[in-house]
């Protein structure tokens, strides 16, 4: 059974590269394989604690009320701001980062709703936060910040910053243009997601600001999948499963080989499974399956879901598009089938995967992709 946490391990995070062959796919329902047609177009280190900065900017005068609260002394002071880079990192290798700015359900003195930037890195080697009152919310800000965590910190400015909400896209877009940034809009922001849900419950609830019951500003989307483009389409897909085991291995081998994909910090992410658990994935097979996997490859993909009503499956990529990547004739076996396999995911934490190959039967894939599929962030 998986357990699914906030881990501050870090171990150095497997990149966009490639694997080994895969050769020990299993089939979800033994011992039979069901292929079907796609639809046709009509190293392990403690982290130490975080520094963290007492507020001495905007958020200390105008955000927050003057009230004395009294915290453990054991326990951090949720008003207080966070300035943090690992000792043991090289700068120069932080290149992406991750980040949120949005609305928090706290209050500050003037009974508006306080606004935070965070930022990290993948490996949580970078970590920053920051309030903001919400009269002051636009690219300039943003802008601004970015710039006062690559001076404070002592790191450049990074090559790339993801980001999971559209309703941000336009500020958080011209922000990084302006800094020769690349804003990459992607759900593959774990780090920071699960961060943000550690934080709801260590700072949120605790500030003497906070507001019970509040919803968040900007919901994520979750719009109606669209066509599949063309160059996305394959010609077979299956059901498979993958030992961990062999997971991490394929994980481990992405550096070694020219294959197309992404892996995930398991270690970091908090995800500890048995060796001999069985990962639920998807196989897809197709005759130009180096350009499909290329294509894959600069999408952010995210997840994937059965969708049982409609028999079909969904492919959800970048921040809010979400694709009909599949469809199956609903029988009995086949709605078992997707039963099967969406409870594996679950019993994995969301846990899953994603291999383009030739062809079902071989051994090698061009491309694998490590997904987890997680739930909004209560923020």
């Amino acid at each position: 059974m998986a357990s699914l946490g906030f881990n501050t391990t870090r171990i150095r995070t497997p990149t966009l590269q490639s694997h080994k062959p895969i050769s020990n796919f299993t089939s979800l329902i033994k011992p039979r394989k069901i292929s079907y047609n796609f639809s046709t177009k009509p190293s392990k280190r403690n982290q130490s604690k975080p520094h963290q900065i007492r507020s001495s900017s905007v958020s200390e005068s105008s955000v927050f009320a003057p009230k004395e609260v009294e915290f453990d002394e054991e326990e951090d002071d949720p008003t207080a701001e966070l300035c943090y880079l690992d000792p043991e990192t090289d700068p120069g290798s932080i290149s992406e980062w991750e980040l949120d700015f949005c609305s928090r359900p706290i209050l500050d003195i003037r009974g508006k709703k306080v606004w935070e930037l965070v930022v990290c890195d993948s490996s949580l080697s970078l970590q920053y936060t920051k309030y903001f009152p919400n009269n002051v919310i636009n690219s300039v800000t943003l802008k601004d910040a970015i710039v006062s965590i690559s001076d404070d910190l002592g790191v450049a400015l990074p090559e790339k910053i993801r980001f999971f909400r559209s309703q941000m896209q336009t500020i958080i877009t011209k922000a990084c243009k302006e800094l020769g940034t690349k804003p990459v809009p992607s759900k593959r922001c774990l780090s920071l997601l699960l961060w943000l849900e550690e934080r709801y419950e260590t700072v949120y609830m605790r500030h003497p600001g906070f507001q019970k019951g509040s919803k968040p500003l900007l919901a994520l989307d979750n719009p109606f999948p669209m066509e599949l483009p063309e160059n996305l389409f394959g010609e077979k897909w299956a059901f498979v499963q993958l030992p961990i085991s062999a997971v991490r291995e394929e994980i481990s081998s992405l550096e070694s080989r020219l294959v197309f994909g992404a892996g995930l910090d398991l270690d970091l992410l908090g995800i500890e499974i048995d060796d001999k658990t069985l990962i639920p994935g998807l196989a897809v097979a197709s005759s130009r399956a180096t350009p499909l996997a290329a294509w894959m490859n600069g999408l952010e993909v995210s997840s994937i879901e059965a969708d049982l009503s409609r028999a079909s499956l969904i492919l959800s990529v970048g921040i809010s598009t979400r694709y009909v990547y599949a469809t199956y004739k609903k029988t009995p076996v086949t709605t078992n089938e997707a039963e099967a396999w969406e409870a594996a995911k679950k019993a994995c934490g969301g846990l899953h995967f994603l291999a383009i190959q030739e062809d079902l039967d071989s051994d090698d894939c061009v491309g694998f992709w490590l997904l987890l599929d997680l739930p909004p962030p209560p923020v």
